[in-house]
């Protein structure tokens, strides 16, 4: 792809454009010496040890100096968004800063915060998490500095020039970096759908900065020929909006300034230094980390091979060996590794992302259970907490909202870490029993799969995998990039398909929107409204109060009348914009006809009582059980509605209690229930991302439902004007569906009360069947328990006494046959008893069988006799039928017909002797 990139700045300011002769790219230099492109591998790193930035900076201050050089220069600072990005469902976390204006901003359905904007985004991704620690410059989480300009059709902000410029000003004149040390390298950039010419920023070896300069989006199918352009490989055609999109590393920076052996040392070092005084870790000669760092720079690990080079040339550049160099650096890449990771998950958990075995929580575990594994192997015995207490400490003054989750935060990981215990316990059996499979099969090595599904169904890493299969004598290969591998299944999200219409789109399209009377006036019970067409069984009015299904709420039922004789509603959907009813007779409907509309109105009041009480409810869990718990689904009923939240554990009988009381309240205060429609980013900025409670809502303007002082929500649904309206919520109960997720069933108004009384009269009854008033139910029923406890005791206690009379009676009716000793009755009991007795008898040369009246059989055979006891069950059960089986010394069964218990037991005798 050839573009112009030839800005204003290089223009006039003496730039020289060159091309690499080592990676062929081509790039621009105000230094007429300069060869290369400045791009590792052409260049190595030439700023540790000696910083490329005069002042040495940390990163609040580094951000600080960004932002407000960014601001000067006209840019509205925006806050951070959450690393868990609530306003998409198509990425588990965000990875970039343009991720926090895509889709609504970028397709201009909703307007920027600011424009342009600057903004210091925490960043997560996993895609190098096997490189974290051992290059020097690997994060799992980093920030992404970024000023964005979003150019609208007819509202250019700036474009290529400016966006140089302000890079070229902030490095030198705020940064004070080398200007002749600077290059940019033309390099086009593709990714998440879009593309467009691309500058990497770059000083003395180091990537610092990325200018993206976004115009292109995927062609489709009929894209005019002479609009698309192949980038990469792929085909795109122009955006109507034109984004800046870059990214500073704001890590990168800091390292640059400080000019440590790695980037973990410039801004971890609050946990990196702890950590190494506990491990005892020796110190060794910095060089080591130097030399490292710089030759990892100059290319990417992507296996054991690339590992072994790499320490085979920073060993032979030190002057020790490979064996030395390992023993001395892997302490420190364990320790740098869990810094960022538990950095990473300090930021996770903080933005409410719950440790599970799907989706975003996956990742959230997988970074626990790799930093105690680290931890493990630098022998120290800590919890995992305290080392997250360490980032909350020192990041709360930038982060207060971490100060604010501590406790949660610190809650999750003590849960998560006892949890990881038990599954180790469980999981070195769960192990021994596969490679005993294995063995079986005669294969003496672990397939890849297996140790994939361990750490997928069971949580087991891969070493405990293969510490367990040694001691059996099992080979075990670990992939260096295993966990990668086993991020990237996570990161496959699920592909939404469109929506199964129940009519066929192309059908409704053309028709106006139908207008809602529903939100007009939610207690609207009849209405007018005329038919504009109908589709099959389907209707479809100018106007309706009868609500659609969506966001958890059913539709509506009712009836239409038209000309005077009244046709049943049966559902109520939308396609579009349109509203459809199905009706049970479409015949008497015409398009223009006119129809008064009757809402069956229990069920839409029960609707509304159980939709504004799931708000009211959402917003009591929150305040009792903290902060991290968002809505995971809902989904109403007449005489029940479930709310399925995110949270780390069960909810505990008080809490539940606490909860309800807290729903009542506000249920009596009667507390005003707003809506309003608002722009997309004006609510976000008033209320935040607590917004997308439901889920992510389309939409350029979207239905904001506020429950005054309580709860704030988008939402789609009809509510009550007021809490009062709600009546009663009682929680009939909670159940765990899934991995971090708790289901909460509760009824509401008439529904709640159905359930009292319907508890009430079950208590009733059963004070009537005791014989005693309600409120002695309980501990009568403890002592009747308690005394059938005691007769079951009993019962045993004679059962044992008549089992030792039957022995001692049974013993005197053995008789001799052939050589054997032979002992055959028909007794009284139970299966048990006939086998205790039976055991009992049972010795040398004896065979005993004993047949109950209702027809169970055991037959034990002495250790002296040749038979075995399997193959006289099976005499048995030929002469009277039914079916048994067992040892050789012992068989137990049952016989079809008891009548013949006799005649079988005869056939046993003949078979002895």
């Amino acid at each position: 792809m050839s573009m112009d990139m030839t800005t204003r700045m290089f223009k006039e300011e003496g730039w020289i454009r060159k091309q690499c002769p080592k990676c062929g790219k081509f790039f621009w230099t105000l230094d007429p010496d300069r060869e290369t492109c400045g791009d590792p591998p052409c260049d190595e790193y030439q700023f540790i040890g000696k910083p490329g930035i005069p002042r040495k900076y940390t990163l609040d201050e580094m951000r600080e100096k960004f932002l407000s050089f960014f601001e000067k220069h006209g840019h509205g600072r925006v806050k951070r968004y959450p690393v868990l990005p609530r306003w998409r469902d198509d990425v588990l976390l965000v990875g970039a800063s343009i991720m926090d204006f895509q889709p609504w901003v970028i397709s201009g359905e909703a307007d920027p915060p600011a424009n342009p904007l600057t903004i210091s985004q925490p960043s997560i991704r996993f895609t190098d998490i096997d490189n974290v620690g051992i290059t020097g410059r690997h994060f799992t989480i980093f920030e992404m500095m970024a000023h964005h300009a979003f150019n609208y059709p007819e509202k250019p902000i700036y474009w290529m020039d400016e966006t140089v410029e302000l890079a070229f000003e902030f490095f030198t004149k705020e940064l004070k970096m080398k200007p002749e040390d600077i290059t940019f390298k033309e390099n086009p950039w593709a990714g998440g759908g879009n593309a467009g010419p691309a500058f990497e920023v770059l000083y003395r070896g180091l990537e610092v900065a990325t200018l993206v300069f976004m115009q292109y989006k995927k062609a489709p199918e009929n894209a005019d020929p002479s609009q698309v352009v192949e980038i990469k490989g792929d085909y795109y055609v122009p955006m109507e909006t034109r984004v800046v999109d870059t990214g500073y590393g704001l890590e990168r920076l800091v390292w640059m300034s400080q000019g440590t052996p790695t980037a973990y040392d410039a801004v971890l070092g609050y946990v990196v230094e702890p950590l190494k005084k506990m491990a005892g870790v020796e110190k060794i000669d910095e060089r080591i980390l130097m030399e490292n760092s710089r030759l990892a720079g100059m290319f990417d690990i992507e296996d054991m091979g690339d590992l072994r080079y790499l320490r085979e040339q920073v060993a032979k550049r030190v002057g020790i060996s490979v064996e030395e160099l390992e023993k001395a650096v892997r302490p420190y890449e364990l320790i740098y590794a869990i810094a960022d990771h538990t950095k990473a998950l300090t930021f996770m958990l903080a933005d409410g992302v719950i440790p599970s075995n799907v989706k975003a929580g996956y990742l959230a575990r997988l970074l626990i259970r790799k930093s105690i594994r680290h931890l493990r192997e630098l022998g120290l015995e800590i919890p995992l907490a305290e080392i997250v207490a360490m980032h909350i400490k020192e990041l709360s003054p930038t982060f207060p909202e971490f100060k604010e989750m501590e406790e949660v935060i610190l809650d999750i990981v003590n849960v998560e870490e006892k949890r990881y215990q038990e599954t180790l316990r469980r999981g070195s059996d769960l192990v021994k029993r596969e490679i005993a499979k294995l063995k079986k099969k005669g294969i003496n090595e672990l397939p890849l799969e297996k140790l994939i599904l361990f750490y997928e169904s069971h949580g087991l890493t891969p070493e405990i995998v293969a510490e367990v299969a040694q001691e059996e004598g099992i080979k075990v290969e670990i992939p260096d990039n295993f966990y990668t591998l086993v991020a990237k299944q996570a990161e496959k999200t699920e592909k939404k398909t469109a929506g199964e219409y129940v009519v066929d789109f192309e059908l409704v399209k053309d028709l106006p929107e139908t207008r809602t009377l529903y939100y007009e006036d939610p207690f609207m019970r009849e209405f007018d409204a005329e038919v504009l067409r109908v589709i099959e069984d389907w209707v479809v009015l100018n106007q309706t109060a009868f609500y659609p299904e969506g966001g958890g709420q059913p539709y509506d039922t009712g009836v239409l009348v038209v000309d005077g004789e009244e046709v049943k509603v049966t559902e109520v959907q939308k396609v579009g914009k349109v509203i459809l009813h199905r009706v049970e007779r479409p015949e008497p409907f015409k398009p223009g006809a006119k129809v008064h509309g009757r809402l069956a109105w229990e069920r839409r009041i029960q609707h509304m009582r159980h939709h504004t009480g799931t708000h009211v409810l959402m917003g009591a869990l929150v305040r009792v059980l903290g902060k991290h718990v968002w809505q995971a689904g809902s989904q109403l009923h007449t005489d029940w509605a479930r709310l399925d939240i995110s949270h780390y554990k069960r909810i505990t009988e008080e809490e539940l209690r606490e909860i309800e009381r807290l729903a009542n309240r506000v249920v009596m205060e009667n507390r005003k229930v707003t809506w309003e429609w608002l722009p997309r980013t004006e609510a976000e900025m008033k209320y935040g991302f607590r917004l997308y409670q439901g889920g992510v809502v389309p939409g350029r303007v979207i239905r904001v439902l506020r429950i005054e002082g309580w709860d704030v929500q988008a939402c789609g649904g009809t509510h009550l004007p007021s809490t009062g309206l709600i009546g009663p919520i009682k929680i009939l109960r909670t159940e765990r569906i899934q991995d971090g997720v708790e289901r909460i069933i509760f009824a509401a108004g008439e529904a709640a009360i159905n359930w009292m009384q319907e508890t009430e009269r079950l208590l009733k009854r059963t004070a009537e069947i005791f014989r005693v008033p309600p409120e002695k139910v309980p501990e009568t029923a403890e002592r009747f328990f308690n005394e059938w406890k005691e007769a079951r005791k009993e019962v045993e206690k004679l059962r044992k006494e008549l089992a030792k009379l039957l022995v001692y009676e049974l013993e005197g009716k053995a008789e001799k046959v052939g050589e054997v000793e032979f002992i055959g009755a028909v007794v009284e009991g139970t299966m048990d008893d006939l086998r205790e007795a039976a055991n009992r008898l049972r010795k040398g040369n004896r065979v005993v069988v004993l047949i109950s009246r209702e027809g169970h059989f055991v037959v034990a055979v002495g250790d002296d006799v040749e038979l075995k006891a399997g193959e006289l069950a099976r005499v048995i059960t030929s002469v009277a039928g039914g079916g048994g089986g067992g040892r050789k010394e012992l068989a137990q069964g049952r016989i079809k017909n008891p009548l013949k218990a006799e005649e079988a037991m005869a056939e046993v005798k003949k078979s002895l002797g």
